[in-house]
């Protein structure tokens, strides 16, 4: 008994130090980027749009994961087996998409618009004068964005709890902790090189843990043998009702519209490489999808009953099979690689959400015949991340359950408004400002209203309706309302950039 205790102590120790290490990494970059970041505005949000392909391709790929992938993602893969799949398989093939076409377009009109946020796209666009259609995006960036950064608050917290016996509500505060370090100094260069760190820790966890799970199982005849002594379907990735099915794929809706992901595009420094971006995040994100299946694959041989995962609860598949069959360092590493996925995500949405308050409104709209000191804006704005960081621990504390149902929800509600919008501003020249207002609150509303109804939600996830009507709706209004002028020099410029200067 003695013996076991000291192992165990021993477990905790090499696993902490793992962790703690690749914790001063990640200050440490935030200190090392902090006095680039308090250039400016653009090198405090977009890092003076100087990152590399690399940098870009895979900040955009973990940013856009969350906890959702190590934890979501294996815990349905453990649940509904090799039919999970489709899950990655939307999300994956829009996001190629993306960085093949509507990247390079939104980067090139960005950048000679000067536009330092998606709402500032929209504005120069479509003309937004009055600022009417800024406050609208604002509102719905905060709307969505606080309860999306509160569940990566409450998801650390859980993590904390799991695998180091800490209180969940601790584990939250140093989660938010952590996040605020870095993000607060050192802006999005911080977060995207950190992001690409971070990128690394969840590919080694999720290739190694799968591969040394089937190893010790005895190889991967074997787990098809014990997954299909289980349940003959769960190897059977067909074995999915086609309400379901669609309801997976149409998760893929949601990337064009998650502004932390949109952003990733304007911060390259040669938007012509934007293709082997698309290569480059392509790859990661179908490496990282298979080995989140395999883990929920080898995790039912090892744990065949939820009942034998902690609390129950199949969520904790990652980290329960990961220190099952790791070595404590490694357990180390893919405790690491679930706050990597935590810390992507909640750094870039506190960043959209603080370039909302102080770019879209108190900038561009509160003091938009003013002179700003480019310093005093930065300053602002790091106010602001602690202030949202706040509120989005307290939001954790009060409603630390719901919070994590409001993950898709929030998901949906970006993506079926911000989504079908910009891409008709970016494609369809006919697109006019009416009608991108009409379609941000049609696919707002509906994505609320489907949430609500208990037997619409049932029947399919919100996003997909919400989208298809936030879409129609653009398109409609557009159609009767008058048609905008100047649209031909803009995509001339979405196409091939800034090809004459002077006529900026």
């Amino acid at each position: 008994m003695v013996e076991t205790d000291i192992v165990k102590i021993n477990i905790d120790v090499y696993a902490l130090s793992a962790f703690i290490g690749y914790l001063v990494i990640i200050i440490a970059i935030g200190i090392f980027t902090s006095r680039f970041s308090s250039g400016g505005i653009t090198e405090y949000f977009l890092a003076g749009r100087k990152l590399n392909r690399f940098v870009v391709a895979l900040s955009a790929v973990v940013s856009g994961r969350s906890a959702w992938l190590l934890l979501g993602f294996t815990g349905m893969a453990y649940k509904m087996g090799a039919s999970a799949l489709w899950a990655a398989v939307g999300y994956i093939v829009v996001e190629f998409f993306l960085f093949f076409f509507y990247a390079e377009r939104l980067r090139n009109f960005s950048e000679h618009y000067d536009c330092i946020t998606i709402t500032d796209f929209y504005a120069e666009r479509l003309e937004d004068k009055k600022g009417s259609l800024r406050i609208l995006i604002s509102v719905i960036f905060l709307l969505f964005l606080t309860s999306y950064v509160s569940a990566q608050f409450v998801g650390g917290g859980k993590a904390f709890a799991s695998s180091f016996g800490l209180n969940q509500s601790t584990g939250m505060l140093l989660t938010a902790g952590i996040v605020l370090i870095y993000t607060i100094l050192g802006g999005f260069l911080a977060v995207s090189l950190t992001d690409l760190l971070q990128a690394i820790f969840m590919i080694l966890a999720l290739i190694i843990l799968p591969v040394v799970a089937i190893i010790n199982l005895g190889g991967f005849g074997v787990l098809l043998q014990e997954l299909t002594a289980l349940q003959p379907s769960y190897i059977d990735p067909f074995a999915i009702t086609a309400g379901a099915l669609i309801g997976f794929v149409g998760i893929g809706l949601g990337s064009p519209g998650n502004p932390h992901i949109l952003v990733r595009y304007m911060s390259i420094d040669d938007p012509k490489q934007l293709k082997i971006s698309a290569i480059v995040g392509t790859g990661w994100n179908i490496v990282m999808a298979i080995g989140a299946l395999f883990i929920g694959l080898a995790g039912r041989v090892y744990f065949p009953e939820a009942s034998t995962l902690p609390g129950g609860d199949a969520e904790q598949l990652y980290p329960a099979l990961a220190k099952s069959q790791l070595h404590p360092v490694l357990f180390g590493i893919v405790i690491a690689s679930i706050f990597a996925a935590i810390m992507s995500t909640a750094d870039s949405q506190l960043l959209v959400a603080t370039s909302s308050v102080v770019i879209d409104i108190y900038k561009r709209i509160l003091h938009k015949n003013d002179s700003i000191p480019q310093k005093k804006l930065v300053l602002i704005s790091r106010v602001v991340v602690l202030i949202l960081v706040v509120i989005a621990v307290l939001f954790g504390i009060v409603a630390g359950k719901l919070v994590f149902w409001l993950v898709l929800f929030a998901w949906a509600g970006l993506g079926a408004s911000i989504g079908p919008t910009s891409i008709l501003a970016l494609f369809w020249r006919r697109t006019t400002r009416a009608g991108v207002f009409a379609g941000l609150l049609a696919g707002t509303g509906t994505t609320i209203t489907w949430y609500y109804i208990p037997a619409l939600k049932g029947f399919m996830y919100e996003l997909i309706p919400g989208f298809f009507v936030g879409l129609l709706m653009t398109f409609v209004v557009s159609l009767i309302t008058k048609r905008p002028i100047g649209t031909e020099k803009m995509f001339e410029i979405m196409k091939a950039g800034s090809i004459n200067e002077s006529s900026k």
